[in-house]
């Protein structure tokens, strides 16, 4: 699947939820915004390395990165995979002497790392779709976008190339969800 480069272009307090904030990431090469919720805690620790403030003591993230860097892994990107029953899912992809991995995170937490480490944040197309919000062009409003089924609702796995149902392989194995993985690999095996 391809990944869609997203921006940090606000941080404010949440307007469907009281006591929280909300980020939200601007697709790089589009009017689409991607409103996050996320608490308290996390919305300083994103405005504290945005503002490249030094607080007296580090925050978590900075314990967090600063462990990282002491054993040479440095994060290359983030990805916000997933979208389920209104809640994101995000990884680290992280790397070490030239070998890559990832590292499951909450999406906030992802985002306060990308912060800190200054590498890009991507997502996808389903969730664009599913989550995002068109900034119009002539006032500046935004509007929800069309609410769709994502990808994986509306196609079935025949409708993938190779290449998307391995990466769908991969995350199914990763989830531990055996009995998609099966079905994947059945139609991965069809098409030999």
């Amino acid at each position: 699947m391809e990944k869609i480069k997203l921006d940090i272009v606000a941080l404010s307090h949440s307007v469907t939820q009281s006591h929280n904030y909300a980020v939200v990431l601007g697709e790089e090469d589009g009017n689409r915004r991607l409103p996050i919720v996320i608490g308290g805690f996390e919305a300083q620790a994103i405005a504290v390395a945005m503002e490249k403030m030094s607080p007296n003591r580090p925050l978590t993230h900075d314990l967090f990165r600063n462990t990282l860097e002491s054993f040479d892994i440095t994060i290359r990107e983030i990805v916000i995979n997933n979208l389920l029953d209104g809640i994101f899912y995000a990884q680290l992809i992280c790397e070490k002497n030239g070998e890559r991995f990832e590292i499951d995170s909450r999406t906030s937490d992802a985002i306060a790392m990308a912060v800190r480490f200054e590498c890009p944040i991507y997502t996808y197309e389903f969730i664009m779709e599913t989550a995002g919000v068109v900034l119009e062009d002539s006032d500046g409003t935004i509007s929800a976008a069309p609410k769709r089924e994502s990808p994986q609702q509306k196609k079935t796995l025949a409708e993938y190339s190779v290449e998307d149902l391995t990466v769908m392989l991969e995350k199914v194995l990763a989830d531990e969800d055996y009995e998609k993985a099966a079905g994947i690999r059945d139609e991965l095996n069809n098409r030999k």
